[in-house]
């Protein structure tokens, strides 16, 4: 098993990455719902990671 080294991420690249999720669901036609829009700002902010963003999305939707 290898080290796996992760690097903080800054506000900016955080909002970038979130930016770019959010194009590519219009590009195919996914609506975010408001609740899935407030976790992205929780994470842009730095309040939780990108890890929480995924498992609260995928329960939110019945997904494991």
């Amino acid at each position: 098993m290898g080290i796996t080294v992760t690097r903080p991420t800054t506000r900016t690249e955080r909002q970038r990455r979130v930016s770019l999720a959010l194009h590519n669901g219009a590009m195919e036609s996914v609506d975010v719902t408001p609740a899935t829009r407030a976790d992205a700002d929780e994470y842009i902010a730095g309040h939780i990671t990108s890890d929480e963003l995924v498992t609260r999305t995928r329960a939110r939707h019945g997904l494991r």
